[in-house]
Protein backbone atom coordinates (compact mmCIF):
# COMPACT_ATOMS: atom_id res chain seq x y z
CA UNK A 1 0.00 0.00 0.00
CA UNK A 2 0.97 3.07 -1.05
CA UNK A 3 -1.55 5.91 0.22
CA UNK A 4 -4.11 6.36 2.76
CA UNK A 5 -6.46 9.15 2.89
CA UNK A 6 -7.85 10.27 6.23
CA UNK A 7 -10.94 12.91 6.05
CA UNK A 8 -11.92 15.12 9.01
CA UNK A 9 -14.59 17.49 10.29
CA UNK A 10 -12.36 18.53 13.26
CA UNK A 11 -14.67 16.93 15.55
CA UNK A 12 -13.66 14.77 18.27
CA UNK A 13 -15.03 11.88 17.03
CA UNK A 14 -12.81 12.04 14.44
CA UNK A 15 -9.27 11.64 16.30
CA UNK A 16 -9.54 8.35 16.72
CA UNK A 17 -9.53 7.40 13.22
CA UNK A 18 -7.02 10.09 12.87
CA UNK A 19 -4.65 8.01 15.35
CA UNK A 20 -5.42 4.93 13.65
CA UNK A 21 -4.59 6.38 10.44
CA UNK A 22 -1.82 7.81 11.25
CA UNK A 23 -0.46 4.32 13.23
CA UNK A 24 -1.30 2.18 9.82
CA UNK A 25 0.82 5.09 7.53
CA UNK A 26 3.49 4.33 9.75
CA UNK A 27 3.46 0.65 9.86
CA UNK A 28 3.03 0.52 6.21
CA UNK A 29 5.85 3.26 5.62
CA UNK A 30 3.08 5.01 3.07
CA UNK A 31 1.93 8.68 2.17
CA UNK A 32 -1.04 9.90 4.27
CA UNK A 33 -3.23 12.69 3.13
CA UNK A 34 -4.84 14.32 5.61
CA UNK A 35 -8.34 16.10 4.26
CA UNK A 36 -11.03 18.36 5.86
CA UNK A 37 -14.10 19.40 3.02
CA UNK A 38 -15.67 22.35 3.22
CA UNK A 39 -18.92 24.62 1.77
CA UNK A 40 -19.53 28.20 1.31
CA UNK A 41 -23.37 28.74 1.11
CA UNK A 42 -24.60 30.52 -1.92
CA UNK A 43 -25.36 33.89 -0.72
CA UNK A 44 -23.52 35.68 -3.59
CA UNK A 45 -22.76 34.25 -7.11
CA UNK A 46 -20.16 31.99 -7.55
CA UNK A 47 -18.12 34.25 -9.95
CA UNK A 48 -18.20 37.29 -7.97
CA UNK A 49 -14.90 38.63 -7.18
CA UNK A 50 -16.53 38.56 -2.90
CA UNK A 51 -17.11 34.63 -3.34
CA UNK A 52 -13.49 34.20 -4.51
CA UNK A 53 -12.19 35.95 -1.53
CA UNK A 54 -13.96 34.68 0.58
CA UNK A 55 -12.88 31.13 -0.78
CA UNK A 56 -9.15 31.92 -0.74
CA UNK A 57 -9.43 33.08 2.79
CA UNK A 58 -11.09 30.13 3.63
CA UNK A 59 -8.89 27.82 2.18
CA UNK A 60 -6.06 29.55 3.57
CA UNK A 61 -7.74 29.67 7.36
CA UNK A 62 -8.22 25.66 7.11
CA UNK A 63 -4.88 24.65 6.11
CA UNK A 64 -3.80 26.27 9.27
CA UNK A 65 -6.79 24.77 11.16
CA UNK A 66 -5.99 20.85 9.59
CA UNK A 67 -2.34 21.17 10.78
CA UNK A 68 -3.29 22.59 14.16
CA UNK A 69 -5.96 19.65 14.27
CA UNK A 70 -3.27 17.36 13.48
CA UNK A 71 -0.25 18.25 16.17
CA UNK A 72 -2.69 19.04 18.50
CA UNK A 73 -3.65 15.52 19.27
CA UNK A 74 -0.21 13.88 17.28
CA UNK A 75 1.99 16.32 17.76
CA UNK A 76 4.64 17.85 15.40
CA UNK A 77 5.02 14.46 13.60
CA UNK A 78 4.00 15.25 10.29
CA UNK A 79 7.45 17.57 10.15
CA UNK A 80 9.13 14.66 9.29
CA UNK A 81 6.39 12.10 7.91
CA UNK A 82 5.18 11.34 3.92
CA UNK A 83 1.96 13.54 4.80
CA UNK A 84 0.06 15.87 2.69
CA UNK A 85 -2.80 18.29 3.93
CA UNK A 86 -5.54 19.33 1.63
CA UNK A 87 -8.39 21.26 1.88
CA UNK A 88 -11.26 21.25 -0.25
CA UNK A 89 -14.59 23.18 -1.19
CA UNK A 90 -17.28 21.73 -2.16
CA UNK A 91 -21.29 21.00 -1.40
CA UNK A 92 -20.46 17.31 -1.38
CA UNK A 93 -17.93 15.60 1.09
CA UNK A 94 -18.26 12.27 -0.80
CA UNK A 95 -17.40 13.82 -4.44
CA UNK A 96 -14.51 15.66 -2.81
CA UNK A 97 -12.97 12.85 -0.88
CA UNK A 98 -13.67 10.24 -4.17
CA UNK A 99 -11.95 12.83 -6.48
CA UNK A 100 -8.67 12.71 -4.36
CA UNK A 101 -8.52 9.16 -3.83
CA UNK A 102 -9.07 8.71 -7.32
CA UNK A 103 -6.64 11.47 -8.56
CA UNK A 104 -3.71 9.74 -5.68
CA UNK A 105 -4.48 6.36 -6.19
CA UNK A 106 -5.48 5.93 -2.52
CA UNK A 107 -5.98 2.53 -1.31
CA UNK A 108 -7.74 3.24 2.03
CA UNK A 109 -9.86 6.06 3.36
CA UNK A 110 -10.12 6.17 7.33
CA UNK A 111 -12.78 8.15 8.70
CA UNK A 112 -14.29 8.61 12.03
CA UNK A 113 -17.91 7.72 13.18
CA UNK A 114 -20.24 10.34 15.32
CA UNK A 115 -21.56 7.38 16.91
CA UNK A 116 -19.98 4.35 18.95
CA UNK A 117 -20.78 1.98 16.42
CA UNK A 118 -19.54 2.17 13.08
CA UNK A 119 -21.58 -0.36 11.65
CA UNK A 120 -24.58 1.39 13.71
CA UNK A 121 -23.51 4.46 11.60
CA UNK A 122 -23.45 2.67 8.10
CA UNK A 123 -27.09 1.55 9.04
CA UNK A 124 -28.53 4.91 9.39
CA UNK A 125 -26.60 6.61 6.60
CA UNK A 126 -23.89 8.83 6.53
CA UNK A 127 -20.84 10.52 4.70
CA UNK A 128 -19.41 6.90 5.94
CA UNK A 129 -22.05 5.30 4.08
CA UNK A 130 -21.69 7.19 0.59
CA UNK A 131 -18.21 6.62 0.76
CA UNK A 132 -18.81 2.47 1.40
CA UNK A 133 -20.85 2.69 -1.48
CA UNK A 134 -18.78 4.53 -4.17
CA UNK A 135 -15.04 4.77 -2.89
CA UNK A 136 -12.88 3.40 -5.64
CA UNK A 137 -10.97 2.20 -2.88
CA UNK A 138 -11.48 0.58 0.99
CA UNK A 139 -12.88 2.56 3.51
CA UNK A 140 -11.88 2.00 7.37
CA UNK A 141 -14.72 3.56 9.51
CA UNK A 142 -13.12 3.89 13.16
CA UNK A 143 -16.00 4.94 16.47
CA UNK A 144 -14.66 7.52 18.84
CA UNK A 145 -14.82 5.10 21.50
CA UNK A 146 -11.74 3.30 20.00
CA UNK A 147 -8.21 3.52 21.46
CA UNK A 148 -6.75 1.09 18.90
CA UNK A 149 -2.65 0.59 19.39
CA UNK A 150 -2.57 -2.57 17.08
CA UNK A 151 -5.01 -5.16 15.56
CA UNK A 152 -4.72 -8.70 17.07
CA UNK A 153 -8.24 -10.34 15.56
CA UNK A 154 -9.94 -9.37 12.52
CA UNK A 155 -13.49 -11.51 11.67
CA UNK A 156 -14.32 -10.95 8.14
CA UNK A 157 -17.95 -12.29 7.42
CA UNK A 158 -18.14 -14.43 4.61
CA UNK A 159 -21.07 -14.78 1.86
CA UNK A 160 -19.41 -17.42 0.31
CA UNK A 161 -18.57 -15.28 -3.17
CA UNK A 162 -15.33 -15.08 -5.45
CA UNK A 163 -15.76 -11.46 -4.32
CA UNK A 164 -14.77 -12.54 -0.93
CA UNK A 165 -11.30 -14.02 -1.59
CA UNK A 166 -9.84 -11.09 -3.31
CA UNK A 167 -11.24 -8.87 -0.65
CA UNK A 168 -9.82 -11.14 2.25
CA UNK A 169 -6.42 -10.89 0.06
CA UNK A 170 -6.17 -7.10 0.61
CA UNK A 171 -7.18 -7.68 4.42
CA UNK A 172 -4.27 -10.31 4.61
CA UNK A 173 -1.90 -7.45 3.50
CA UNK A 174 -3.08 -5.52 6.64
CA UNK A 175 -3.16 -8.36 8.83
CA UNK A 176 -0.08 -9.68 8.29
CA UNK A 177 1.75 -5.87 8.87
CA UNK A 178 0.21 -6.74 12.63
CA UNK A 179 0.82 -10.18 12.68
CA UNK A 180 -3.26 -10.17 13.84
CA UNK A 181 -5.27 -13.64 13.29
CA UNK A 182 -8.48 -13.60 10.80
CA UNK A 183 -11.08 -15.33 11.56
CA UNK A 184 -13.86 -15.79 8.44
CA UNK A 185 -17.33 -15.91 9.66
CA UNK A 186 -20.78 -16.97 8.05
CA UNK A 187 -23.53 -16.67 9.85
CA UNK A 188 -27.41 -17.86 8.34
CA UNK A 189 -30.54 -18.51 9.43
CA UNK A 190 -30.72 -22.52 9.89
CA UNK A 191 -32.65 -22.77 6.83
CA UNK A 192 -30.06 -22.57 4.60
CA UNK A 193 -29.30 -25.53 2.62
CA UNK A 194 -25.63 -27.11 2.86
CA UNK A 195 -24.20 -24.31 4.58
CA UNK A 196 -21.08 -27.07 5.87
CA UNK A 197 -20.60 -27.94 2.54
CA UNK A 198 -20.35 -24.48 0.88
CA UNK A 199 -17.99 -23.36 3.49
CA UNK A 200 -15.66 -26.51 3.08
CA UNK A 201 -15.66 -25.58 -0.55
CA UNK A 202 -15.21 -21.81 0.34
CA UNK A 203 -12.24 -22.90 2.59
CA UNK A 204 -10.77 -24.58 -0.22
CA UNK A 205 -10.70 -22.56 -2.85
CA UNK A 206 -9.84 -19.39 -0.77
CA UNK A 207 -6.30 -21.29 0.68
CA UNK A 208 -5.33 -22.37 -3.06
CA UNK A 209 -5.67 -18.31 -3.78
CA UNK A 210 -4.63 -16.97 -0.46
CA UNK A 211 -1.15 -17.21 1.47
CA UNK A 212 -1.55 -16.74 5.60
CA UNK A 213 -1.06 -18.73 8.04
CA UNK A 214 -3.61 -17.50 10.86
CA UNK A 215 -6.77 -18.05 9.17
CA UNK A 216 -9.63 -19.70 10.80
CA UNK A 217 -13.07 -20.31 9.45
CA UNK A 218 -16.17 -20.86 11.54
CA UNK A 219 -19.90 -21.51 10.41
CA UNK A 220 -22.71 -20.40 12.50
CA UNK A 221 -26.55 -21.14 11.93
CA UNK A 222 -28.88 -18.52 14.01
CA UNK A 223 -32.32 -16.56 13.07
CA UNK A 224 -30.45 -14.16 15.02
CA UNK A 225 -27.91 -12.79 12.74
CA UNK A 226 -26.61 -9.60 14.39
CA UNK A 227 -27.40 -10.98 18.00
CA UNK A 228 -25.44 -13.81 16.78
CA UNK A 229 -22.47 -11.48 15.16
CA UNK A 230 -22.71 -9.39 18.30
CA UNK A 231 -21.45 -12.57 20.49
CA UNK A 232 -19.10 -13.44 18.30
CA UNK A 233 -17.31 -9.82 17.94
CA UNK A 234 -17.15 -10.22 21.56
CA UNK A 235 -16.12 -13.97 22.44
CA UNK A 236 -12.99 -13.58 19.54
CA UNK A 237 -12.39 -10.41 21.28
CA UNK A 238 -12.22 -8.75 17.48
CA UNK A 239 -10.23 -5.28 16.69
CA UNK A 240 -11.89 -4.88 13.46
CA UNK A 241 -14.94 -6.01 11.40
CA UNK A 242 -14.71 -6.45 7.57
CA UNK A 243 -17.36 -7.18 5.32
CA UNK A 244 -18.00 -7.02 1.45
CA UNK A 245 -20.09 -4.04 0.45
CA UNK A 246 -22.10 -5.60 -2.94
CA UNK A 247 -24.49 -2.66 -4.53
CA UNK A 248 -27.24 -2.75 -1.36
CA UNK A 249 -26.81 -6.32 -1.35
CA UNK A 250 -23.89 -6.62 1.90
CA UNK A 251 -23.79 -8.82 4.46
CA UNK A 252 -25.19 -6.01 6.44
CA UNK A 253 -28.13 -4.95 4.51
CA UNK A 254 -29.10 -8.44 3.44
CA UNK A 255 -30.47 -8.93 7.07
CA UNK A 256 -31.38 -5.42 7.79
CA UNK A 257 -35.49 -6.11 7.97
CA UNK A 258 -35.05 -9.95 9.13
CA UNK A 259 -32.96 -9.02 12.44
CA UNK A 260 -33.85 -5.65 13.46
CA UNK A 261 -30.38 -4.47 13.50
CA UNK A 262 -30.46 -1.20 14.39
CA UNK A 263 -30.96 -1.79 18.26
CA UNK A 264 -27.99 -5.10 18.04
CA UNK A 265 -25.52 -3.48 16.49
CA UNK A 266 -25.25 -0.72 19.04
CA UNK A 267 -22.89 -2.53 20.83
CA UNK A 268 -20.32 -3.13 18.32
CA UNK A 269 -17.75 -0.76 19.06
CA UNK A 270 -14.70 -1.35 16.99
CA UNK A 271 -13.69 -0.15 13.34
CA UNK A 272 -15.59 -1.24 10.45
CA UNK A 273 -13.68 -2.11 7.14
CA UNK A 274 -15.72 -2.20 4.22
CA UNK A 275 -14.44 -3.92 0.45
CA UNK A 276 -16.06 -2.23 -2.37
CA UNK A 277 -16.50 -4.52 -5.05
CA UNK A 278 -15.55 -1.69 -8.05
CA UNK A 279 -12.29 -1.02 -5.73
CA UNK A 280 -11.35 -5.37 -5.98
Amino acid sequence: MKTFLYATDYSLQAVAALRLAHLMAKKFNCKLIVMHVFDIPLTLSTVSVSHIQKEKRLLSENHLKLREFYTQHLGDTWEDSNIDFIVEENVSVVDAIMEKATEFDVELIVLGTKGASAIKEFLLGSTTTGLIKKAPCSVLSVPEMSKLETFKTMVYATDFEQADIFAINKLVKIANIFNAEIRIVHISSKEEYAGDQQMEWFKDMLLQKVQYGKITFDLIFSDQIFEELNRYLDKSEANLFAMLERKDNSFVQRYLQKDLVKKMVSSITIPLLSFNTAGL
